[in-house]
């Protein structure tokens, strides 16, 4: 098989393939929506803990961690996917590790700072499983649908991706203190639930894409020999890295908006929590609201992608972001855009009832609109960059730059925030990221690399 036709299919996958190629974000964000972002990061931070801001440092370096892992494994893994044709084996071994981290979490149990490395190499291990089967399902991308739709496609499996996280957190609220279901609120059983929850809804909603999205054909490597070719094709890669200039610059600006991004996502649950005191109830209608804004800016996304092209598209997004990032962290308790002077908090109030979480709620549903659009745009580009028949090592190489400063972006907010004991400006470093980015996005031309 030439490199032609691994990368340029002669026909696109079947509807049935193509939809359950989009299903697996379906089936994965739960992990991201209910564990990583709004209910089981806020409960680790502040409840195990017990202490917010040695909370927010221990999962800032948790994160941390698993972005080094990840940035390490990475390029040489999807090199290798390369070699070796297939990419779903790699899929379901990964997909294998977010289960096992996923079910772990019920062990997190509150106010036990002494469970939290255990409990935090679970998170790692779930996160490096969710990360890095990504990376062997995105490469599948330009072998099942024709590059004028790409953009569609990409946009809709985030579209999807953010519905499931939708239902997963109706889910957690229609289950809170409800006696039927036997849960104690004193253990915070539902709070330890949505590890388990999480990885069950994996198992049953990832099937359809092992079944019916078609794996690009094997080239009857050995494991060992798909290794060894793959690490000579990545070393081969880096060496001349210098004539990708092009794509090379946009992994660079990837990795820093990208990691602006995921910062914001992971530690604003964890911000709010700790200025506003809200529960896992008022975390979760949070994350309901966010990610209802969050579905029609993906679908849209995906058709201004096809149309306005894929850097355009994430330009577009990084202003939301950046807009909606200075927006949040100019909330404390008593301010708003870090000057104006706000009520005091009353503990009386009702939902979102104070002047400070409107604040809030109003910028979180800007980056809520901008961010689908900003990640299914950004994987659009590299699939529209990436050279032919390099797809995977290339979205191994776009995997490592997504996560390659991924550990220093919660590494500086871990640090900041023990140094300053502010968690505003620990959250306050992602901007560097994100406008680093945004300035070197500006000289990426949107063309395929030539090899």
């Amino acid at each position: 098989m030439t490199h032609q036709q691994m990368d340029t299919p002669s026909k696109e996958a079947s509807k049935l393939g193509q939809f359950s190629w989009a299903l697996f974000d379906w089936a994965n964000q739960p992990f991201f929506t209910i564990v990583t972002t709004f209910i089981f990061a806020p409960y680790f931070a502040n409840v195990m803990v017990g202490d917010p801001v040695a909370g927010q440092s221990a999962w800032a370096f948790t994160q941390s961690t698993s972005g080094i892992l990840i940035a390490l494994m990475s390029p040489f893994l999807g090199a290798m996917a390369d070699a070796g044709g297939r990419r779903k084996p790699y899929v379901f071994v990964f997909q294998l590790l977010l289960f096992v981290g996923c079910a772990a979490l019920w062990w997190a149990y509150p106010n036990r700072p002494d469970l939290t490395r255990p409990i935090a190499w679970a998170v790692v291990l779930a996160t490096v499983g969710a990360e890095m089967s990504i990376v062997f399902n995105n490469a599948q991308l330009p072998n099942i649908v024709r590059p004028e739709r790409m953009g569609w496609l990409s946009g809709f499996g985030w579209g999807l991706g953010y519905c499931g996280g939708l239902i997963a957190l109706f889910m957690v609220l229609a289950v809170n203190n409800q006696p039927l279901f036997g849960l104690d609120p004193k253990t915070y059983a539902l709070e330890r639930l949505v590890g388990p929850a999480s990885a069950l809804w994996l198992a049953v909603f990832v099937i359809p894409m092992f079944l019916f999205t078609p794996d690009t054909a094997s080239q009857k490597l050995t494991l060992w020999e798909a290794a060894r070719q793959g690490g000579r094709s990545l070393v081969h890669t880096v060496v001349r890295i210098g004539r990708f200039k092009n794509a090379l610059l946009y992994l660079i600006a990837f990795m820093l908006y990208n990691d602006g991004l995921a910062a914001i996502i992971a530690f604003g649950g964890v911000y709010a929590a700790a200025i506003f005191g809200w529960n896992t109830v008022t975390l979760g209608i949070f994350g309901i609201i966010l990610t209802v804004f969050a579905i029609p800016g993906a679908f849209l996304g995906g058709k201004l992608d096809d149309r306005l092209g894929s850097k355009r598209t994430v330009q577009l997004a990084i202003v939301g972001v950046i807009v909606a990032t200075i927006g949040i962290v100019g909330v404390s308790a008593d301010r708003v855009l870090f000057f104006v002077p706000a009520a005091e908090l009353s503990p009386t109030r009702g939902l979102f009832g104070s002047t400070q979480e409107k604040v809030v709620m109003g910028f979180a549903l800007l980056l809520g609109f901008c961010m689908g659009p900003m990640q299914a745009a950004s994987r659009t580009m590299i699939g529209r960059l990436a050279p032919e028949g390099m797809t995977g090592e290339f979205f191994g190489l776009f995997a490592l730059s997504g996560r390659a400063t991924a550990w220093m972006g919660p590494l500086a907010i871990g640090i900041v925030t023990t140094a300053t004991q502010s968690n505003r400006l620990g959250v306050a470093c992602v901007l560097i990221f994100l406008v680093l980015g945004f300035i070197l996005l500006w000289r990426v031309r949107e063309e395929r690399a030539k090899v």
